[in-house]
């Protein structure tokens, strides 16, 4: 999951080395925490949180294949 995160943001900003994904996981529900540069943070969220939610939905996606919740966050 943080991979796949991790391949989507870089792939929208302009500043792919600064992209990081850190996990937390626990029992039942991992979070994911994204960072962009300050400068990129609206590409990542996109107008009215559009890209961001279809980046919930694709993960949410590929977590209930695995059985397991995962949430983003996205860190500004």
């Amino acid at each position: 999951m943080k991979d796949l995160i991790g391949y989507i943001a870089k792939a929208l900003v302009d500043n792919p080395e600064e992209v990081t994904v850190s996990e937390i996981e626990g029992n039942q529900t991992s979070v994911l925490e994204l960072k962009v540069a300050k400068e990129d943070l609206g590409k990542v969220i996109g107008r009215q949180g559009r890209t961001a939610r279809a980046m919930r939905t694709i993960l949410s996606a590929a977590s209930a294949k695995i059985k397991k919740r995962t949430v983003l966050e996205i860190i500004e």
